[in-house]
């Protein structure tokens, strides 16, 4: 039982710590004051310094010996290394997805299309955003491709923060929006492997994380 609640509290640090670090809420290059931090986390600094072991593998801490542990700062080439990689792999999930989703597959995209809302009102609407990106990467059916492109879109929604807080989008963006998601379900309906990927090469194109590299330079 210990363990169990040992692993629990280890998730729990690590989920919150991430969540502070990806809204910024936790500014890019900030000092982890790590005694206060698991205070407001409500942890004590054993889960906390577990949080942040792992995510500096996952780069959004800096963790150098000696020196001080800070949230990993943000640049305009991260965000645009991170967008070549995404515009080369969520196209190839999209395709991949078109050949091999199921009914099942095809019930959770559709159920997660609806629950959309403008990703640019609020960072909450994020969550449903990344929510229906990750049920078409699970309908490809490559355990690879999935946690490589979860991986990314943890990193990349910092900048899609940054984005939101920078840039005022028009109605008309937001439509085209909708209209790119439904695109890409119907592609993927149809088992249209080559639309699915040019739709979704194009609205990965014009992203928030797209934006942020416009933002940062």
């Amino acid at each position: 039982m210990d363990n169990f609640q040992l692993v629990t509290k280890n998730d729990f640090a690590y989920h919150k710590l991430k969540e502070l670090i990806v809204t910024c809420e936790l500014a890019p290059g900030e000092t982890l004051q790590q005694s206060a931090l698991a205070t407001k986390i409500g942890v004590s600094t054993t889960p906390l310094r577990e949080a942040i072991r792992r995510l500096s593998g996952e780069g959004l801490i800096d963790l150098a010996a000696h020196k001080n542990t800070k949230v990993a700062d943000v640049s305009a080439d991260e965000a645009r290394h991170l967008l070549e990689v995404r515009r080369a792999l969520e196209p190839l999930a999209a395709q991949l997805a078109s050949a091999r989703r199921t009914r099942e597959d095809m019930e959770l995209i559709e159920r997660n299309l609806a629950r959309l809302e403008p990703v640019y009102r609020d960072v909450d609407a994020l969550q449903a955003h990344r929510e229906f990106h990750q049920a078409i990467y699970f309908a490809s059916k490559n355990p690879v491709l999935v946690e490589e492109l979860e991986r990314l879109w943890a990193k990349a929604d910092r900048y899609r923060v940054i984005a939101l807080e920078k840039k005022d989008i028009s109605p008309a963006r937001e439509q085209q929006i909708r209209n790119e998601h439904q695109q890409i379900v119907d592609a993927i309906a149809e088992g249209d492997g080559e639309s699915a990927r040019a739709v979704m090469q194009l609205h990965v194109s014009r992203s928030l994380g797209s934006q942020a590299v416009n933002l940062l330079e």
